[in-house]
C-alpha cells in the first residue's frame, strides 16, 4: 500500500488533495491508499472502500471488510 500524499494524479486518477483530506466515515481514521485494488483502507473500521471511475465511494455499505 502506498501513502496518498506519494501518488501523482494520472497514476491514482484520483486528485491527491482529495485523498489527502478524506478520513473514514465511521473512525475518522486517516486512510491509505491501494492502487492495486483503486481501494482507500480503513485500518481502524477494517474496511476498504472502493475508487470508481475515480470517485472514492465512502459510504460504509458500499465498503469491503478487510482482514489484519
Amino acid at each position: 500500500m502506498t501513502d496518498a500524499t506519494d501518488l501523482p494524479t494520472r497514476a491514482s486518477g484520483v486528485d491527491p488533495k482529495l485523498l489527502e483530506i478524506l478520513v473514514c466515515p465511521l473512525t475518522k481514521a486517516t486512510l491509505t491508499y491501494d492502487a492495486a485494488r483503486q481501494e482507500l483502507i480503513s485500518k481502524p473500521a477494517k474496511l476498504a472502500y472502493p475508487i470508481r471511475d475515480g470517485i472514492p465511494i465512502m459510504l460504509p455499505d458500499e465498503a469491503r471488510p478487510i482482514e489484519d
